[in-house]
């Protein structure tokens, strides 16, 4: 019966033999700003301008809802069960159509 054997391409003798100093356990240096500007930015494999790969980390920086122009008002209001059943019906985005809806007839009927 053969036996797998695994042909090692590494010399285990001179790896056991080798001899740590402590040089090997120095911190290695900290990178500088210099050394980003350098580099080569990549944006889903494509190499960009290290200016637009900057942005772009700023960009994923920021937290919470992007700015609008106009903030929406949260008020408490009570609907019909068919009207909330009806919209709720339509799934994720119920309460961004019921609102297309409102607006659609504010136009229709102008005061």
């Amino acid at each position: 019966m053969n036996e797998n054997k695994r042909v090692l391409r590494s010399n285990l003798a001179k790896v056991a033999a080798h001899v740590i100093t402590g040089e090997e356990y120095d911190e290695p240096p900290e990178l500088a700003d210099e050394f980003f500007d350098k580099a080569t930015w990549y944006m889903a494999g494509n190499a960009v301008s290290p200016e637009a790969g900057k942005a772009a980390d700023r960009k994923k920086l920021k937290r919470g809802r992007p700015k609008v122009d106009t903030r929406k008002v949260l008020v408490s209001v009570r609907y019909s069960p068919e009207v909330l059943d009806y919209f709720r019906a339509t799934g994720v985005g119920w309460q961004v159509r019921m609102d297309a809806a409102l607006k659609e007839w504010i136009d229709a009927h102008p005061g």
